[in-house]
């Protein structure tokens, strides 16, 4: 199988601005194809910007929405899938949520942010429920996750033992967190065995400073690919035949005594 190439945009986009946004993440999507890539992944809440406040309830949209229509017709028209994060409203409900689109246009799967961070996403999002999302992509099996999430262990290790080949992580990172990006995210691809996709933000937006550092890292704890600070695309490659003999050399998921584990839970 070959491998999958992955695009990962970094940008803040432009707040407030749907119509921008969509722009932007059209013209990165040519850029993403021209380099070779099935896929490309944008950061959290980019259709509408993360700090919009009392503007949320304005700009959230339902999954099938105006908006998931005219990213469908980009991932079409350039033949990438993509991943990408907006607030979803879903009856007088608003989530954190992050959509995969197909290359043909098909809405493959939906997820809703299940670790609130701070008091500014618990004021204005209501948690998701249902941790592992997944859905088959050119014969990778990727599950879907946002920027806190990631950052339990247990998390990312339930996609491990449901077989995530390649976690797509759209993110929202800030100053000073930026351990995150350089560490913690590799180790969790090494001690899962998985690929992260982790897409951030970048620079000043309301009371938020993100960081950038985006990253594709692998099951051997390397950043395959690696963004520096400011808006960016960057591309690397998520391996199959890599992750399968990493797989057959890494002892951790065989090696596990889940009956050690009861008190986790």
């Amino acid at each position: 199988m070959p491998p999958l190439r992955t695009a990962l945009l970094q940008s803040s986009g432009q707040l407030g601005d749907v119509a921008a946004n969509l722009k932007i993440l059209d013209g990165a999507a040519a850029r993403a194809a021209a380099a070779g890539a099935g896929l490309l992944v944008a950061p959290e809440m980019f259709l509408t910007g993360y700090a919009i406040g009392e503007g949320l309830h304005r700009l959230a949209e339902a999954a099938d929405g105006d908006a998931a229509d005219a990213v469908a017709e980009i991932a079409g028209r350039h033949g990438v899938a993509l991943a990408y994060g907006y607030p979803e409203r879903d009856g007088e409900t608003v989530y954190n949520a992050a959509q995969l689109i197909g290359p043909d246009g098909a809405r493959l799967a939906n997820y809703r942010k299940t670790h609130l961070f701070g008091d500014f996403e618990q004021q204005w999002f209501t948690p998701g429920d249902r941790a592992v999302v997944q859905a088959e992509l050119a014969g990778v099996r990727v599950g879907l996750m946002i920027c806190y999430d990631v950052e339990f262990p247990e998390n990312v290790r339930a996609h491990a033992l449901a077989g995530t080949d390649l976690l797509l992580v759209p993110t929202a990172l800030m100053h000073p967190a930026q351990v995150v990006a350089r560490s913690v995210v590799p180790v969790r691809a090494f001690e899962s065995q998985l690929y992260i996709a982790y897409a951030n933000r970048t620079g000043p937006e309301g009371d938020f400073e993100f960081v950038g550092m985006s990253a594709l890292a692998g099951p051997d704890g390397s950043a395959r690919a690696r963004a520096g600070l400011g808006e960016e695309l960057v591309t690397g490659d998520v391996d199959p035949e890599l992750l399968s003999r990493s797989r057959g050399e890494n002892p951790y998921l065989r090696d596990r005594r889940p009956g050690l584990y009861t008190s986790l839970v």
